[in-house]
């Protein structure tokens, strides 16, 4: 049986029931408070993360945590994000990078995926960034040439998602909120973008006020 098998009979044995009310609940809906857009690498666990329950994040993933321009075919992301913002009148959207991101290193290097044509036409989609970070940083170490692209792919990509229709509506309401994140594996440290600064600064000075009255709670 592989581990992750075992894992199904380990919660349905210990962690369901200490949580059924929960589960019981949740079986009659669900009201998100962020749609959390992050890369598919298995390294990114977003409850543990987050600290979140089951019914509290409308969850995204894909190579590079990308968000194509809104066009009129419709798509696995374009879909999941009408139906968070329209439906689901989620209140907050996070685009989440993060430090080592195989995705953003084929998008720097292209030459390393380019078997891969469906990988390689996907990653195009972070191609101003990485036109961005060429421009800036060519003759840069390689470390931080990546880091840079991973923090502007994730503005790039908030910026694609103002181009949907259901986002745009909810931005013009002014009742949603984008956010960007990049979280460090190594050490755990996660920043998140300050448009005012604009720059990327740890979560815990980006939301202070937030996070000072979540303690208090």
């Amino acid at each position: 049986m592989p581990a992750f098998a075992a894992g199904v009979v380990k919660f349905q044995k210990e962690v369901y029931p200490e949580k059924r009310a929960l589960f019981e609940k949740l079986s009659l809906g669900q009201a998100p408070e962020a749609l959390f857009i992050t890369c598919s690498d298995s390294r990114i666990e977003t409850a543990m993360i987050t600290q979140t329950d089951p019914g509290e994040l409308f969850i995204c993933r894909n190579a590079g945590n990308i968000v194509p321009p809104h066009m009129e075919k419709a798509g696995g992301m374009t879909a999941s994000i009408e139906f968070a913002c329209a439906v689901l009148n989620v209140p907050h959207i996070v685009v989440c990078g993060h430090t080592e991101c195989g995705a953003m290193d084929g998008a720097l290097h292209p030459e390393r995926v380019a078997h891969l044509p469906h990988v390689s036409e996907w990653l195009g989609y972070a191609g101003a960034a990485v036109q961005e970070i060429e421009d800036q940083l060519g003759d840069k170490p390689e470390p931080e040439k990546l880091a840079r692209l991973t923090e502007r792919n994730v503005i790039l990509q908030l910026k694609n998602l103002a181009s949907h229709p259901a986002v745009a509506a909810r931005l013009k309401k002014d009742d949603l909120k984008l956010h960007g994140w990049v979280y460090d594996i190594k050490t755990g440290d996660v920043s998140a973008y300050d448009s005012d600064l604009k720059k990327f600064i740890p979560v815990s000075e980006r939301y202070a006020e937030e996070v000072a009255a979540a303690q208090k709670s």
